[in-house]
């Protein structure tokens, strides 16, 4: 195994941590704590199990469940085996569901026991699903077992660990390809543009599903050995009275948990003075709520984080010294990420001027699953471009301006507005529709359908029809009725301009 003389994985990670502080506390969940120790042999024993199912290296396992030390361990345990990891969102259902796990080409799902149904109702080709945890033979009980066998195993780092899918402007997710080395270095990157510590004493909150909550935080405070706590759901109650009782140092959260955190009722009668480092991503955070949680907590310091799933996920940051001057931007380039914003010709933009931003890393995918002309499109000309319009100022910084994809951010969860389009298209009495993200202080953007009637139809009638055909995150929050849809000399719908019509309305 000459290769493990030079191992870089996501294995290693947590079994680098558990040589150097082995006694410490690494996670804690509900009513369980693991040491570090206890954390690493719980997943050689997972990952043990998995490959007593009859996996292969590289095969792909499915998981569907909310967070959970069991889901971790079970993440962990696939790097661990050689195993491809395939996160899924535990708010899908019907097809949606059984697209990834098919599209992945999965053959074992990790599942919460409450969510076993909508697994078993597919009736999905699957050799194995095993409870994650809460059931007789699950994922967790294994992992507990005083014995821990020994695993031969060898892991390159240019295998795949995980297939991370992300909506595009089509309604089919895509699978980013994302490589043991691509995560190692961008958990290398996190650690130092994010100042994390093993003294932090992190609250983690969001979905592990979503490649920011585990990548860019979790993963790299295992990997400086700091004592994680772990939170089923973002319950903003929850959340208050641990960040006061249990005097957590640092916490991210997308802005729509923030804005609710800043409207809570109870916000200022919490001791948040423990808390030294916040962190908001995943969407844009309204400049209003970012001023009044930065005049409530004063001596806080907030890092915005930027990205998307293809680059494991972080590109960019914007350091709590940083946000005086510019507190609109998104930052700049992490330590391993080089970037440039480009005209449609791929020419460098002048400062001030808008353009597509592209990447250059050790931290993105290799492409998309099972989708070559895709992978060619994006990763053309030598440079990953990312759908994203910004502009670039002299010193480096970018501003978000926009999304050239046609893709609604609805409380930090991306959907493809073609996806809804399609599905109202299927009433008889819509004639036309387009689908847009309008400004919202919950949702930080709404999804709103603007259709064309071609017959008489009420918004609960279109909202009723299409709640069986998508997940409730892609409902729309609102249908609007039009005589019309802008378009361009070419016939292409002007959607800038319904967005702009409908936000001042």
């Amino acid at each position: 195994m000459t290769s493990m003389l030079r191992s870089s994985t996501v294995s290693d990670i947590l079994r680098r941590s558990a040589a150097r502080v082995p006694n410490r506390t690494a996670l804690r969940f509900a009513e369980r704590e693991w040491t570090y120790r206890e954390l690493d042999a719980a997943v050689t024993r997972a990952a043990a199990h998995l490959l007593s199912l009859g996996l292969r290296h590289g095969d792909r396992v499915a998981a569907y469940g909310k967070n959970s030390d069991a889901y971790l361990i079970g993440f962990l345990a696939c790097a661990r085996a050689g195993l491809v990891h395939v996160p899924v969102n535990f708010n899908l259902t019907g097809e949606e569901l059984g697209y990834l796990v098919e599209q992945s080409g999965s053959s074992v799902a990790l599942v919460d026991p409450g969510l076993r149904g909508n697994v078993d109702a597919l009736g999905l080709a699957l050799k194995h699903v095993l409870p994650l945890r809460d059931a007789d033979a699950s994922l967790l009980e294994v992992a507990r077992e005083s014995t821990t066998p020994s695993l031969d195993v060898e892991v390159a780092d240019t295998d795949l660990a995980q297939l991370l899918y992300t909506s595009g402007t089509t309604s089919r997710p895509k699978g980013a390809m994302m490589t043991h080395r691509a995560l190692v270095h961008e958990y290398v990157s996190c650690m130092v543009d994010l100042d994390l510590t093993e003294h932090d004493a992190p609250l983690h909150v969001m979905p592990l599903y979503h490649s920011a909550q585990l990548h860019v935080f979790l993963m790299p405070w295992l990997a400086v050995g700091a004592t994680n706590t772990l939170l089923e759901v973002p319950d903003p109650n929850e959340i208050l009275r641990r960040l006061s009782a249990e005097r957590h140092g640092a916490f991210f959260a997308a802005p729509t948990l923030w804005v609710a955190l800043a409207n809570h009722p109870e916000f200022g009668e919490h001791d948040l003075s423990a808390l030294r480092k916040a962190y908001y991503g995943a969407s844009i955070m309204p400049g209003p709520v970012l001023e009044r949680l930065r005049e409530a907590m004063p001596e806080l310091g907030f890092y915005n984080c930027f990205g998307q799933s293809e680059i494991a996920p972080l590109a960019t940051v914007l350091r709590p010294e940083e946000h005086e001057q510019r507190p609109d931007s998104a930052g700049r380039p992490v330590l391993f990420v080089e970037l440039r914003v480009v005209d449609p010709d791929g020419n460098d933009v002048a400062p001030g001027e808008q353009g597509e931003v592209v990447y250059r890393s050790p931290q993105l995918c290799e492409g998309y699953w099972d989708k070559p002309e895709e992978t060619e499109e994006a990763f053309r000309d030598g440079w990953f471009h990312s759908g994203d319009l910004v502009r670039i100022d002299e010193e480096g910084y970018i501003y978000v301006v926009d999304r050239i994809k046609d893709v609604i951010n609805t409380g930090g969860v991306l959907v493809a507005s073609r996806e809804v389009e399609d599905a109202l298209y299927t009433h008889p009495a819509v004639g036309e529709v387009a689908v847009v993200g309008l400004p919202d202080e919950k949702w930080i953007e709404a999804i709103t359908a603007v259709v064309v009637p071609k017959g008489e139809v009420s918004e609960d009638e279109l909202l009723g029809h299409v709640r069986g055909k998508l997940s409730s995150f892609k409902l729309p929050k609102a249908v609007r009725f039009v005589d019309d849809l802008p378009r361009n000399a070419s016939g292409k719908i002007l959607k800038r301009e319904l967005r702009d019509r409908f936000a001042a309305s």
